[in-house]
Parts: structure tokens; C-alpha cells; sequence
């Protein structure tokens, strides 16, 4: 199937009224974070089901597909990479070049939704063998998605058992100013307590009381009650 073809059955399915509830619950509006983005109205598995279509296409037509104004047309460029980079799994060069792809094109990544389907299959699985100094530049970036991104991938490493780069970025992001973060990191933090309470209860022995409230509630969602009210500050655990 051309890009063109693929692009004319994607927007066939639009769905104006499901696409005013998408940008709502996006935050598309003016001075929210995902000011601008465009939605046709599709749901996850409509864009999903376009997958097995997209063999054909050239790379060149994937960054177009994820450079488009449309949140599900780069939503389908993710999947697409997400796709091609699991089949390359005995490929080196074929997966970095997704990697790199991906680096590069980040401002297109440009919605949580978009970087927590991809950060951690592609970035996350390829720097679990690796130096992962590229966590830190994005984390040092400034730039909202990126750092979302440097901690969504370490969401490959907690499946790994490894803990240290979550808690170092969270710790980083301490007194970020975003909510998407302070969510992104404890998220984190609770899948990692979910592995491993005990690493988790000695990060927020030594952090809970400067965790932002919403990060701290998210960390501690699956501890128990006692606990939950220990690091709230409620009473002693």
C-alpha cells in the first residue's frame, strides 16, 4: 500500500466527535502541553489495525507519517518502528538506525501517549545492554517530551531488574515544574516497588519529603495502608 492509499483509509475512519473528546482529554488547548495537536477521531486498535499495511513503506515514508499534523498518523509511524525494530532483532545496524531515527525526530514525539507506547520498546531495549549517557543529555534538555522520554525508558531496565537510572532520574526531576512528569516518575518508581519494596521504601526514606505530592502518591500506590500514611506524613507507618 502507498503512503498516499494508507494515509485515505486512516482518515476514512475519522471520527469528529471522538476526535473533540481525543483533544480534550489531550490537553490540545491553548497553553496546555499538547497545544495544537490535531485528532481524526481514532481509537488505539482502529490505528493499530493499519500496521500490517505498512511493510512497503520507505523510511523516508515513516518520518513523514510521524512529521504529520495528525496524533494517529504519528501514532502508526511509532508502531511502525516499534514493529520493525523488534523483527531486527539479530540486525545491529537495522535497530540503530530506528534508534537514531528516533533521536532525531523527538520533537514529533510530542505527546505522553506517544512516548510511553515507544520509549521504552526502542530506546529502552536498545541501551539495556549499553552506555546510557543519552538519558541524561535528554534528561538535560529542557524539553518536556525528551525528559519524559529518559524516564519512560527506563521502564526496560526496572523490567530488567535494574533500578539505578529510574531512581537517578527521579531524584533529577525532583523539583521539575510539570505534573507529566511528576506522574512519569512515580510511575516509575511503583512499577520498580513493585520488583524490589525494599529499594523503593529506601528512595523515599531519603526523598519523600521533597517528592512532589503527586509523585510521592504515585510511588506508594501499592504499598500498604500503614505505609501509605507513613510517607503522606499522616502518621507513623
Amino acid at each position: 500500500m502507498t503512503l498516499a492509499e494508507l494515509r485515505r483509509q486512516i482518515h476514512a475512519q475519522s471520527n469528529p466527535a471522538q476526535a473533540a473528546v481525543l483533544q480534550g482529554f489531550f490537553k490540545t488547548g491553548l497553553g496546555q502541553y499538547g497545544e495544537g495537536d490535531r485528532f481524526l477521531g481514532l481509537k488505539v486498535p482502529q490505528t493499530r489495525a493499519f500496521l500490517p499495511m505498512t511493510d512497503a513503506l520507505q523510511e523516508a515514508e515513516v518520518r513523514a507519517l510521524l512529521h504529520s499534523e495528525w496524533h494517529e498518523e504519528r501514532l502508526l509511524a511509532l508502531f511502525i518502528w516499534i514493529r520493525r525494530f523488534e523483527r531486527a532483532r539479530k540486525d545491529e545496524a537495522a535497530r540503530e538506525a530506528i534508534v537514531q531515527q528516533y533521536l532525531e525526530n523527538t520533537r514529533w514525539i510530542n505527546n505522553w501517549d506517544l512516548v510511553d507506547t515507544s520509549a521504552p520498546p526502542i530506546l529502552g531495549v536498545w541501551l539495556l545492554p549499553r552506555n546510557r549517557a543519552v538519558l541524561r543529555q535528554l534528561a538535560e534538555s529542557g524539553h518536556l517530551w525528551e525528559e519524559r522520554i529518559a524516564v519512560l525508558a527506563t521502564l526496560t531496565f526496572i523490567r530488567a531488574g535494574e533500578f539505578a537510572d529510574t531512581q537517578a532520574l527521579a531524584e533529577h526531576f525532583l523539583s521539575h515544574k510539570h505534573d507529566l512528569m511528576h506522574k512519569a516518575c512515580g510511575w516509575m518508581l511503583r512499577e520498580m516497588g513493585k520488583r524490589d519494596t525494599a529499594t523503593l521504601r529506601s528512595f523515599l526514606d531519603k526523598n519523600s519529603t521533597r517528592m512532589p505530592r503527586t509523585m510521592l502518591r504515585y510511588a506508594i500506590e501499592k504499598l500498604d495502608a500503614a505505609e501509605r500514611r507513613h510517607y503522606l506524613g499522616q502518621g507513623p507507618a
